[in-house]
């Protein structure tokens, strides 16, 4: 084996607002006057710092983008500018002249297939990266495109060897452009959460924007240089163009000093957040650019009309996000509703026939869970001892989803997060995982270039660099875990740490070996842009979109020098289509894609599976630990048989390859204002 390379966002307006500290002004008659915006300082927010005026404005938009046109234009690397709302709504993209027109995606490692050697359009990556920077914050954390990129890594640090993955390993393949969960009109600014059009971004040069001390969106910088990539190495200080010129257009925006990811620990280790600031900058911070002459906006197909627009205000019904007054009495619960105001996600019962779960039962699982969110102590958020902030989703085993809430601030990445653990621990743990599997078509891995050049270009042609048989994973598993009816028999109680423990590129998980989890790629054809089955699954719904945003904008698509007329190839047509809403995993099981960290547990009723519960937000032991005591509580407060798998079947009875799975983890001393431990034990 080859020596491992370090790869170091009205009443319910009212509603919400009630919540806000601080007294009247003046000026902002709802809420505290916001404090001052330049990043320095602590606001003291705990999550409801949000006011009437906590949004962008389009004014502000054109100044965020004024002030990183400048910067960008001091130092002569003209680049690509986005800024979305904190629900993902695009309020402005900007294009400065002589921009490239493609960066490529992947890393250095010399790995084919997945999203490695894939060109994609530079406003696209400047979406995803302004969308990273602001899901991945709240009013207790501001984490950053870099931050993503330490955090999703086959080791944390990056480069320390035989330590585990990245605590949010596989994170990026969320909030995908096939997914069913998220929303997908951009015709105008509406509810969310948008979906990101590569998913999250671990390329630096994405960070949050702030107003008052509460994320307002995020902004994002492409095509300085020509890498959509990640850092491979924390051990070190970068100047990278796309970061120095996002953080000129964060100035008088920026995340609070006292939340920024550089003072937040997990498992002992600091989180990086920017390598450059305001003192870095060739411009004046806050100087803005001349717009009418430096570039011009860009329509960007199904995401941007050309225009710049305000943003929302989140957690007001237009933001998609608004507090709950019925469901959840007490616990200062929030939900997802539509463009109409109705909940999207009211509870509802299984749909898998005989003892499926009751709407009561799901409603019960997620109340008891948000309980236990509400007293649990948050591993990545400020202040010290703030209640978790989470995002909670409870589906059947066919992956329809029969409820779900949040508590207040948590960030809005879990939200789409939460449900795909839910579907992937249901999907591992029944019966039908390997049936599904292996009647999926084969992967084809892209590479997309821009022809005859990147300056001049005139058609986008696809070439095909490989293949990927999906039913060959189970075939894998079946020898890594020497069952031959694994995942046919659901015969074992699979939770995301226990499936994710099956999907690194080391086994056991981040210990240097020749060995990998039967759901990952071997080290040597591994990185995270190509990371095995989580990716292949939804590898051609997120390649598609890539090439049928091209052909929104008016470019021939060829496939290996042949037009796409007359869909030459089994699956073409000509428009190529957009993916369909729940495309991602070929099936509504998986209908938004998997997920690999920690933070989900199958449900059963006694001997029988009837879904599976997935937990997002301040810390995966965490989210295990919420997942785990919610559904135990409301077994025994229901008295109905539901609750956690029994002992017997859960995946930590299995021991391959002389390692023992995991099935969830608890932090120490978790409960706020309790010293009680080993709060899992015996259940």
């Amino acid at each position: 084996m080859r020596k491992p390379t370090p790869i170091v966002l009205s009443l319910a307006l009212v509603t919400f607002l009630a919540g806000c500290s601080g007294g009247s002004n003046s000026a902002d008659p709802v809420g505290t006057a916001p404090p001052p915006t330049t990043g320095s300082g602590d606001p003291g927010c705990t999550g409801s710092c949000v006011t009437a005026s906590s949004f962008l404005s389009s004014a502000e938009v054109q100044t965020i983008i004024a002030q990183a046109a400048a910067e960008a234009s001091a130092r002569n690397t003209p680049a690509v500018i986005a800024v979305v709302d904190r629900v993902g709504n695009v309020l402005g993209v900007y294009r400065m002249n002589g921009t490239r027109v493609t960066v490529r995606v992947g890393t250095q490692r010399g790995v084919v297939g997945g999203l490695e050697g894939l060109r994609v359009p530079s406003e696209l990556a400047a979406i995803a990266k302004a969308v990273t920077g602001a899901y991945l914050s709240s009013e207790g954390n501001a984490f950053s495109t870099r931050t993503a990129s330490q955090i999703v890594q086959e080791h944390f640090n990056p480069g320390e060897f035989n330590a585990p993955a990245g605590p949010l390993f596989g994170v990026q393949f969320s909030q995908l452009s096939c997914s069913d969960f998220v929303t997908r009109d951009f015709d105008a600014v509406g509810v969310g959460p948008h979906r990101s059009p590569l998913g999250l971004s671990a390329d630096p040069g994405g960070l949050p924007l702030y107003k008052g001390g509460t994320p307002v969106g995020g902004i994002g910088v492409a095509a300085a240089d020509d890498d959509y990539t990640l850092d491979p190495s924390i051990s070190n200080i970068d100047q990278d163009a796309d970061e120095l010129v996002a953080t000129a257009g964060s100035f008088g925006f920026a995340a609070p000093v006292d939340r920024r990811g550089d003072v937040i620990t997990a498992d002992g280790k600091t989180f990086r957040f920017n390598d450059a600031d305001f003192d870095d900058l060739q411009s004046t911070p806050g100087t803005a650019g001349n717009l009418s002459t430096l570039g011009s906006f860009q329509t960007v197909p199904a995401y941007f009309n050309g225009t710049p627009r305000n943003g929302t205000v989140f957690g007001t019904a237009s933001s998609g996000f608004r507090p709950d007054s019925t469901l959840y009495p007490g616990r200062d619960a929030f939900v997802l509703v539509d463009s109409s105001g109705a909940q999207r996600y009211a509870p509802i019962a299984g749909t898998d026939g005989s003892g499926a779960m009751t709407a009561e039962e799901a409603r019960v699982v997620v109340d008891e869970a948000l309980a236990i969110a509400n007293r649990a102590r948050a591993q990545i958020r400020r202040p010290l001892g703030t209640q978790a902030r989470v995002s909670i989703s409870v589906v059947d085993t066919n992956g329809v989803t029969l409820a779900f809430a949040r508590t207040r601030d948590a960030p809005i990445f879990g939200a789409d997060v939460s449900l795909q653990k839910a579907r992937t621990a249901a999907f591992y743990s029944g019966d039908h995982a390997a049936g599904e599997l292996q009647t999926r078509d084969p992967v084809q891995y892209f590479n997309g270039q821009l022809l005859p050049s990147e300056s001049a270009p005139d058609r986008f042609n696809l070439t095909v660099v490989g293949t990927s048989d999906i039913g060959d994973y189970v075939t894998r598993a079946r020898d890594f875990l020497e069952s031959p009816t694994a995942l046919a028999d659901g015969a074992f109680a699979f939770s995301d740490r226990a499936g994710g423990n099956l999907s690194r590129p080391f086994y056991p998980d981040g210990i240097i070996s020749d060995q990998s989890g039967p759901f990952s790629h071997d080290y040597d054809n591994w990185s995270p842009f190509h990371d095995g089955i989580q990716l292949d699954i939804v590898y051609n719904a997120t390649a598609f979109h890539v090439a049928h945003y091209v052909n929104q904008l008016g470019l021939p698509l060829f496939l290996e020098g042949e037009l796409l007329v007359g869909a030459p190839r089994p699956g073409f047509e000509t428009p190529l289509p957009d993916p369909p809403p729940g495309s991602c995993g070929g099936t509504q099981r998986l209908a938004n894609g998997i997920q690999i960290f920690p933070g989900s547990v199958p449900i059963y009723r006694g001997e029988q599976l009837i879904g599976a519960i997935g937990v997002s937000g301040d810390g995966v032991d965490q989210d295990d630990m919420i997942s785990f005591l919610g559904v135990h509580n409301a077994g025994v407060r229901l008295g109905s048989g539901l609750g956690n798998a029994p002992p017997a079947r859960r995946a930590d009875q299995l021991v391959p390859r002389g390692a023992r799975l995991r099935y969830i983890q608890c932090p120490q001393s978790p409960f706020i204002g309790s010293d009680e431990q080993n709060v899992c034990g015996g259940k």
